[in-house]
């Protein structure tokens, strides 16, 4: 990394804030300002633009409130990046190791575990039990990667996503190889905490595991490696792929015909770095429309406008500072008064955030909560 970029990660700088005109636009669209009243961007803005120096970082636990939804950034009409100037207010932290005790758990897992999970590297092809999902180092010429991200690679709920998302590949003929044991974090949550240094390492690594390959697709099943796959792995060439993208595709090709009803009512739950930050919108709502006697109904508040679950930013590791009720509560809320049956999505985050307010409201026998590709695979033969 240039020098210079080094400097404007770990230094907060005026000149990307003069052209803020305060109007509000930022804080009015945040959806964790709308639950925790000290969380103020334009406040946040104000406080670059006037405190000398680096000290504009400290003494705002709330900073870490922040999902980085990414809301803020496009919603600004004079193009400044809100977002960006707080995850660089959280480098400065993480440099001066202010960082609250979890989150500096969460640091040091990725630094020596290489997930944020505290996980033994040997548990992670767990997932594959079964599946014949092969080693890309043992079929060196498959062109095909298929990085399944550290939190359905561990956690026993999630593991459904990858196993769904292998049988589909197969079941269409695609070849492709896994990194198994090799495979590390992606960095995408650790870089929006601030920690520009472990993402770095992160980086490094997986493009060494990138290049040993002829790899020329990446399929991710999660929003938030394709995210920092697009936008922070500046020289990989190969093609970055969300699952759901290809599952489309294999449909408009005939190459996935669904056999099996799913007679559900059915709403979609747009992740934001999915939605918000890649605007992919229109795929997996595609794939739902496409699975017979399936009843599909939308949020009222989606795409662009769609209610952040809390997930990202390092969220799933954050206790909030402020007793407020979550996002993802209200989600599970307005689902409920849809009377839908499902709330479908595409994130693995979103997946236990919304879980989590399910249980949380004591909705289990009224309301469900599926990754896309599980209710694919319930469609399919």
């Amino acid at each position: 990394m240039p020098e210079e970029e080094w400097e404007r990660l770990i230094t907060i700088k005026r000149e990307p804030v003069f052209p803020c005109i305060q109007c509000g636009k930022c804080t009015g669209g945040c959806p964790i300002a709308i639950i925790c009243k000290s969380f103020n961007v334009r406040r946040i803005l104000y406080d670059i633009l006037n405190t000398e120096g680096e000290e504009v970082a400290h003494n705002k636990d709330f900073l870490w409130n922040c999902s980085t939804c990414g809301t803020c950034t496009n919603r600004c009409p004079k193009g400044v990046d809100p977002m960006g100037e707080i995850i660089n207010l959280r480098s400065v932290l993480v440099e001066d190791g202010a960082v609250p005790k979890k989150i500096g758990d969460v640091l040091k897992s990725i630094d020596v575990r290489k997930n944020p999970w505290g996980m033994g590297k040997d548990l992670r092809v767990d997932w594959a039990e079964g599946l014949n999902a092969k080693n890309i180092a043992d079929v060196p010429e498959v062109e095909v990667l298929y990085f399944v991200c550290c939190t359905p690679a561990f956690d026993k709920r999630l593991q459904k996503i990858p196993r769904g998302i292998s049988k589909v590949l197969q079941k269409a003929g695609i070849e492709f190889g896994i990194l198994g044991v090799e495979e590390v974090c992606c960095g995408n949550e650790i870089k929006r905490l601030g920690d520009i240094w472990d993402f770095e390492a992160l980086r490094d690594k997986n493009m060494e595991n990138f290049t040993k390959y002829p790899i020329k697709q990446i399929i991710v099943s999660s929003p938030h490696c394709f995210n920092t796959f697009t936008h922070d792995y500046t020289e990989l060439k190969a093609e970055v792929k969300h699952y759901t993208q290809v599952v489309d595709e294999l449909i408009s090709q005939r190459r996935l015909i669904f056999s099996k009803s799913f007679s559900k009512k059915v709403t979609y739950h747009d992740p934001c770095f999915l939605g918000k930050h890649n605007k992919i919108f229109e795929e997996p709502r595609r794939i739902l429309q496409n699975i017979p006697e399936l009843t599909f109904i939308e949020f009222d508040r989606s795409r662009e406008r769609s209610l952040c679950c809390e997930g990202g930013g390092g969220r799933m590791w954050i206790e909030a500072f402020e007793a407020f009720e979550r996002t993802a509560n209200i989600r599970v809320k307005d689902a409920l008064d849809m009377g839908v049956d499902v709330i479908a999505t595409a994130c693995p985050f979103c997946i236990l955030t919304l879980e989590d307010a399910v249980k949380t409201l004591g909705l289990e026998d009224k309301l469900k909560v599926m990754d896309v590709i599980e209710i694919v695979g319930e469609a399919m033969d």
